[in-house]
Order: C-alpha cells, then sequence, then structure tokens
C-alpha cells in the first residue's frame, strides 16, 4: 500500500509540475519566435467607411485628445459614436462639443466595457437599416488612449482586406519613474508585444487588449459583444476564434495609454486585469482547452494556450515555489523527474525574461534592476490571496488622478 501511494503521490506531484512547466515553455518558444524576422502584413486599400465605436465611463475629463486624434484620421464620410455609459459626470456634454455622434446609456446591473460596445454596434446596425450604409469596419478605441500615425486607415485596412479581427500593438507607459511602475510596463510589453509576434511568426491568432480593435462589419455584427467580465477583451478573442474569426495583429499599427498614476488607481487597475485574466484561467479555461483538442484545432489550440499562461508575477512565484518544494522531495523519496521538469520550468522562463529584457526593454530595466524585481513582486501575493478570498467579479472604472 505505501508503494502504492508514493506512485499516485509521484503522479501527483510529476502533473503539477508539467502544468507549471508548460506556461513557462510556451512564453519562451514565443520570445525566441519574436526575435525572427518583421512579418509585416501588405499594405490594403483604405475601406470606404469607418465607424469609430469608444465606450466611455465618466470620461469627461480626458476623452477630448483621443477624439480629436481619432478625427485626425478619418475622412468626412467616417463616424465616430461615442457610448456614455453610465456617467454621472459631463462625459457626453465633451463628445457632443467635438461634433461626434453621442448615445448614452444606463443600466443599475448590466456595467461594463462590453454592454457599453453592443449598445453601441446595435445602435451602428439601426443607422445601417435607416440609410442602407453599414461601416465596412467598426475600429473600438478606449477613451483615454493614445493613437499612432496612421493607426485607424492602418487596422481598418487590415481587417477589410482579410476579414478578421486586427489587433494593434497596444502598450502602457509608465506614469513615474519608481522600479514597480517600470516592472509593470516590462510586463506589459512582454505580454501585448513580444508574445503576440511570436505567434504571429507562425500566422497564429493573437488575442484582443480592449483599445486599438478594428472589426469587419459582418464580424462585429455577430460578435458577443455583451459581457459583464473582469477581461472582457480576452473573453471576446478567444470566442471569435471558436466562431472562424480569430484576431489578427497588425504589429506597425500603434496605439498607447499610461498606466494610472495614484495607487488607488494603480491597485484597482492591476486587481481588475490579474482577477479577470484568472478568473477566465480557471472559469473557462479547461473547458476551452477541451473544446480545441479536437482535429484541425491546432491554431485554436495555441490560442487558447496562450491565454492560459497566468500572469508574469504569479507564474513566477508558483514556478520557484514548487520547483524549491522538490528538493526535499526528491532527497526523501528520489523524485527525480518532477524535480528537472520543476527546474526546466524556471530556467525556461528566466531565459525568456533575459531575452525580453534585452532586446524589447534595456531601456527599461538594467540587469541589476531586474535581479531586484522579484522583491516588487512580492508586493502582489495579497492581490492574488485575494482572489481565492474575495475576488473582485464587478467592473470598476480605474481612478487616474492621484
Amino acid at each position: 500500500m505505501p508503494d502504492v501511494l508514493l506512485s499516485l503521490g509521484w503522479a501527483v506531484v510529476l502533473c503539477v509540475s508539467l502544468l507549471l512547466a508548460l506556461p513557462a515553455g510556451l512564453l519562451l518558444a514565443q520570445v525566441l519566435l519574436a526575435l525572427l524576422p518583421d512579418r509585416r502584413l501588405p499594405d490594403s486599400p483604405r475601406p470606404s467607411r469607418i465607424a469609430v465605436l469608444m465606450p466611455a465611463h465618466n470620461e469627461g475629463r480626458g476623452l477630448r485628445p483621443t477624439l480629436m486624434q481619432a478625427l485626425s484620421q478619418l475622412e468626412p464620410q467616417d463616424t465616430v459614436l461615442v457610448v456614455a455609459d453610465n456617467c454621472s459626470d459631463d462625459t457626453a456634454a465633451q463628445a457632443r462639443e467635438l461634433g461626434v455622434t453621442v448615445v448614452e446609456r444606463s443600466h443599475a446591473t448590466e456595467r461594463g466595457k462590453g454592454f457599453a460596445l453592443d449598445f453601441g454596434v446595435r445602435h451602428l446596425e439601426r443607422l445601417a437599416a435607416e440609410t442602407g450604409m453599414a461601416p465596412d469596419v467598426v475600429i473600438v478605441l478606449d477613451a483615454d488612449c493614445t493613437l499612432g500615425p496612421r493607426l485607424l486607415p492602418r487596422i481598418a485596412s487590415v481587417a477589410h482586406a482579410t476579414g478578421r479581427p486586427v489587433q494593434a500593438t497596444y502598450l502602457m507607459t509608465a506614469a513615474n519613474d519608481g522600479l514597480k511602475a517600470r516592472v509593470a510596463e516590462f510586463a506589459m510589453r512582454v505580454k501585448n508585444r513580444v508574445r503576440p509576434r511570436g505567434m504571429h511568426q507562425l500566422g497564429l491568432p493573437c488575442g484582443l487588449y480592449g483599445t486599438g480593435m478594428a472589426f469587419p462589419w459582418p464580424v462585429v455584427v455577430k460578435a458577443p459583444l455583451a459581457s459583464g467580465h473582469l477581461a472582457e477583451d480576452m473573453q471576446l478573442g478567444v470566442r471569435l476564434a471558436q466562431l472562424g474569426a480569430p484576431p489578427l495583429l497588425c504589429e506597425d499599427a500603434l496605439v498607447t495609454s499610461v498606466f494610472a498614476n495614484s495607487s488607488e488607481g494603480e491597485a484597482s487597475q492591476r486587481t481588475r486585469w490579474e482577477h479577470g485574466h484568472l478568473a477566465m484561467l480557471v472559469g473557462e479555461g479547461p473547458r476551452l482547452l477541451w473544446q480545441s483538442l479536437r482535429p484541425g484545432k491546432g491554431a485554436q489550440l495555441l490560442q487558447v494556450l496562450d491565454m492560459l499562461v497566468p500572469p508574469l508575477a504569479l507564474l513566477a512565484m508558483l514556478l520557484v515555489g514548487w520547483a524549491l518544494l522538490q528538493l526535499p522531495l526528491a532527497l526523501l523519496f528520489g523524485w527525480t523527474a518532477p524535480l528537472v521538469v520543476s527546474w526546466f520550468g524556471v530556467a525556461a522562463l528566466a531565459l525568456a525574461i533575459l531575452v525580453a529584457r534585452r532586446h524589447w526593454a534595456s531601456d527599461l530595466l538594467t540587469l541589476t534592476e531586474l535581479a531586484n524585481a522579484p522583491l516588487v513582486l512580492l508586493a502582489k501575493i495579497p492581490l492574488y490571496l485575494r482572489f481565492v478570498i474575495k475576488r473582485q467579479v464587478d467592473w470598476v472604472r480605474t481612478k487616474r488622478d492621484s
């Protein structure tokens, strides 16, 4: 009987080691693939009609610069629609002053960006039925982002030519020069630039990141947008792939925004992102993984595996903690296979981080600062504990001002 229990324990420990090492191995593969030469998408003609859809919740103080940038990249026949969603400020008035179309939405329980997007698309659908002229492409922009040169016509033309959703490169910059802020910016570069670039080199789909997204009209009118999930963009990207419209990265188009400056805003922003990601991972991950394990679903499987990579800080803590636990188990029971697998995961993660820093973030972090990053990451342990004890489930707007 003890031998049976030991064998069962060995199998369980090995499975856990493999489950933790797999995301690290995938991350390393993505980083190495991203080193390949650019796989630029070809230029395509601009579609005739572009609609920009901007959900905005209490953004009256900051949406004007984004709207003005968007208008400067559009033609007279294009449309800008602002959805003032559950606003208690002058968001609608500020948008109307710039001459764009504004619709106001208020709902006591259906709160969140996904519901606002669905409301906006349904409004565009009614306008198309009345006028007989639907937009060729709908572009989603956050109300507080900064547009790169020719962002809108570039992603609109790619979406129109391919018939697929398109995600521009979306990066966030630190509001201050502290190590914690720069570590967060580094993690965002890895997640939103390096990893999707690696997937793109193999012609694989990327995720959706919430802004700088272009959807062909036939795709967006059928898209399952109405969602209050904290990670509604991640959820939408996977579901569109299941519906036969996997998102495509347009790396040379850029949209940026700034992390929240206040400590309260940073904590709220980080909690919403990471609790939303983890909720997708544990809530929908197993089902999506099972559905993608069918013949001919290789691309979808890799997209789901990409989604299942935990946040970088959590992955590092889990991998290192589990690998250290394997040392006494190996000494006591001779379980060398789980030990080797665990430390392979740690080595893969460390190599991925070092390569990513050298090629995409040497301006952000020195090697010495990177070595000190684990001290910063330890401060996130309460955030992950709250996911188990009292996770955030409702969408809350980030407070950006200090």
